[in-house]
């Protein structure tokens, strides 16, 4: 099995935590413990996700995790069409 590191899916999800970072620092102050954490939580949830599966070691358990990650991204829907209105 490949490491962590190596995985496609999971350097897609850090770099998703990476862009949900960039663009929720843009957020007026009083989104500070909203929609700026709410959507932070649901990135870093996803390769978190990935990497606890990864650790679990079995082929059965990192499929099921990464059936997972599609609901998980889900959790970035609602708060995104939100924020539209405090992106530059």
């Amino acid at each position: 099995m490949k490491s962590l590191k190596e995985l496609q899916v999971w350097q897609k999800g850090i770099e998703l935590v990476e862009m949900v970072y960039k663009i929720t620092a843009t957020f007026p102050e009083e989104e500070k413990y909203g929609l700026r954490t709410q959507m932070r939580r649901a990135a870093v949830s996803i390769p978190s996700n990935i990497a606890e599966g990864h650790l679990r070691k079995t082929a059965k358990d990192f499929k099921q995790i990464k059936e997972q990650v599609p609901g998980t991204t889900a959790l970035l829907l609602p708060p995104v069409r939100t924020s539209n209105s405090y992106s530059v």
